[in-house]
């Protein structure tokens, strides 16, 4: 089991509407640039760059470097975190 200051790390990186609008979005269609998300979510690149920095810097959101584009993905622990959404 986790202990609550690595808890804390998960819903802090989450406690935004739009990093968890950024959550749900990935988890429907994995492997999202940031240019895609913006889109789809209607938002600023900056803003959805910072958001996502977010994410990954709490473990929740992966990237990957494909060229001049920057893939982003679930972790193990963003898939679980969705799976805990749905419990309420």
């Amino acid at each position: 089991m986790k202990t609550a200051k690595q808890l804390e790390r998960y819903f802090k990186g989450a406690a935004n509407h739009h990093r968890l609008e950024i959550l749900f979005l990935v988890h429907k269609n994995d492997g999202m640039t940031l240019g895609q998300i913006a889109e789809d979510l209607n938002q600023d690149i900056k803003n959805i760059s910072q958001h996502s920095h977010r994410l990954v810097q709490a473990g929740l959101l992966n990237k990957k470097y494909q060229g001049a584009e920057v893939i982003h993905s679930l972790s193990p622990y963003g898939k679980r975190f969705i799976e805990f959404t749905k419990s309420f």
